[in-house]
């Protein structure tokens, strides 16, 4: 998995994208959607193994979580959120999506388990440039950690950060699409 310091970073380029159409509140359930996937590790005090459809990367890396994400968005959108259903379910979605699919991105541990509950089978993507990260804080605290921060320095941050600054490029220009001319005389 990457770090839980780099799951955010696809939806805070996100909200910079969306400009001021994103509220704090609906940012930080992004952020929260983004890194809760990892709660699974306190399975292995109860003894739910890695491999377990409960274990690390199962159910809760899956689209059908996701799904159930997207719906707590749209429910508490209007109240807790302070956005529409619609942008609560979409960010719920996608915060968890993009947190699958930085993990399908690793070069370590088992797969994510992105179709569970129909299928059990872990997947990778086929191209996997991110270290996976370790699940000590000791062994992130070494080198293999310095090493794992520096991949997701590159191939997480770097991308998100470009994302960021160009839409805050875009905005102070204000460039949002194309401005008409005003009439010639």
């Amino acid at each position: 998995m990457p770090t839980v310091f780099s799951h955010p970073a696809p939806m805070l380029a996100l909200a910079a994208i969306m400009g001021g159409r994103v509220s704090s509140r609906m940012l930080l359930f992004g952020v929260l959607c983004a890194v809760l996937p990892d709660a699974d590790v306190i399975g292995f005090r109860f003894g739910i193994s890695y491999a377990d459809a409960f274990g690390h990367r199962g159910f809760s890396h899956s689209l059908a979580f996701a799904l159930l994400m997207g719906c707590v968005g749209f429910g508490t959108a209007p109240l807790l959120l302070r956005g529409s259903r619609l942008m609560g379910f979409f960010i719920g979605f996608l915060a968890v999506s993009s947190h699958i699919l930085l993990d399908a991105m690793t070069n370590g541990g088992l797969g994510v388990a992105a179709f569970w509950p129909f299928d059990q089978t872990r997947y990778f993507c086929g191209w996997r440039p991110i270290r996976v990260s370790p699940f000590s804080l000791k062994a992130l605290l070494s080198e293999r950690g310095l090493a794992v921060m520096l991949s997701e320095l590159r191939w997480i941050w770097a991308p998100c950060l470009a994302v960021i600054a160009a839409a805050l490029s875009f905005r102070k220009k204000g460039i949002r699409g194309i401005r008409r001319r005003p009439p010639s005389r």
